[in-house]
């Protein structure tokens, strides 16, 4: 059903921006209507053949599938500027001496927005720093830097070669521990003998850990956890370890199943928490759902790092995540705990993000005494 809803949309605004761009004298001018309007159901064509195949595929056809679901973005961004100018002029009924160049600037605006959304999502993402008091944590620990990444999406997209650049950017920092918040996969494992060599480059003391997202479990799960297991990261899957005196890490495995079935979300946090700890707890948990944000508050959790919400990825989307999310992107307080959210990386669907690019967060733990 969501797929026909999604082919109905696109094909909708992709018939608007078309006809509204058409419109435009100076279109209209160089181009003959009937070579405008093939070009456009050819588009169409592709447009619904990359649909259908998809762009998880690690081989030609990612192609069509991106194209497809990046010109989805476009379209959606385009429609919004060229709607705006329409209701501006009251579709061509008011303002009639400036409506041609009101809609050509809608239309600028869409083409120029779709750009920097694509440029926004292919460019590195931001190292942003957080410093943040956690209670129980031992003077000793005081200054500790971590850092987490979410949301990678690893797949045709992204390879060994992109992480390998985000693993730079962690190591010039050089945190003591990295953990890794899901979705470090699209959906299947990637099968880039470069990975497990990218992996080792990381030299965090306290470790590299991870948890699974939803994404890792639309494909081979376990195929993905060996992959990163061959290159030195340590999966918590509804576990805890004490990774130095007094800091403890915990991590779920994702939720997003027994979301989608209504299962029970809070069965692994029972068990990964069962009791409180003395020190501090660092809980990774991919998706930060409500009851499990504030159960997690009420076990004693000091800091829970979420991603999987992308913060919206394009504005104005991050309206509707809230709708299910409440906290959808940065940090918040729940209770005595500290709930900080991730953009993510990397991204999913279209290769665009509006306004903010991907993050990696660089936080560092200080003891409250």
């Amino acid at each position: 059903m969501f797929s026909i809803i999604l082919n109905v949309i696109g094909t909708l605004m992709h018939l608007y921006v078309a006809q509204r761009l058409y419109a435009l004298a100076p279109v209209r001018a160089r181009i003959p209507a009937r070579a405008w309007w093939a070009g456009a159901v050819v588009l169409w064509l592709v447009y619904m053949f990359g649909l259908r195949t998809g762009d998880a595929a690690l081989d030609w056809r990612w192609w069509p599938g991106q194209f497809a679901l990046t010109w989805l973005g476009i379209l959606f961004v385009t429609t919004q500027w060229l709607l705006l100018a329409d209701v501006i002029t009251g579709f061509g009924f008011w303002l009639r001496r400036h409506g041609p160049r009101i809609r050509l600037a809608g239309a600028v605006a869409g083409v120029v927005i779709s750009a920097f959304a694509i440029f926004q999502s292919v460019r590195a993402p931001n190292i942003v720093e957080h410093e943040l008091v956690l209670p129980g944590l031992p003077q000793a620990l005081d200054g500790t830097v971590i850092a987490a990444i979410s949301d990678t999406h690893l797949g045709a997209q992204r390879r060994a070669k992109w992480l390998g650049e985000r693993v730079d950017q962690i190591n010039a920092f050089d945190p003591a521990a990295v953990l890794m918040l899901g979705d470090q996969v699209e959906d299947e494992p990637i099968n880039d003998d470069q990975l497990a060599p990218v992996l080792r480059r990381l030299h965090p003391p306290l470790g590299a850990w991870a948890v699974t997202g939803n994404h890792e479990y639309y494909g081979d799960a376990g195929g993905t956890i060996e992959e990163f297991a061959a290159g030195g990261v340590r999966w918590l899957r509804d576990e805890r370890v004490e990774i130095a005196p007094g800091l403890h890490l915990a991590g779920l495995d994702d939720i997003g199943r027994a979301m989608r079935g209504g299962g029970d979300i809070y069965a692994g946090l029972g068990r990964t928490i069962p009791n409180r700890s003395e020190g501090a707890t660092i809980l990774m948990s991919h998706i930060p759902a409500p009851g499990l944000v504030e159960r997690a508050s009420r076990e004693g959790v000091s800091l829970m790092l979420s991603g999987h919400t992308h913060g919206g990825q394009i504005w104005p989307f991050n309206y509707l995540v809230a709708r299910e999310f409440p906290h959808v992107v940065g940090l918040h307080r729940e209770g005595d705990m500290q709930l900080l959210i991730s953009r993510g990386a990397g991204g999913w669907g279209p290769r665009m993000r509006l306004w903010k690019q991907g993050e990696i967060l660089k936080i560092t733990l200080r003891s409250p005494s």
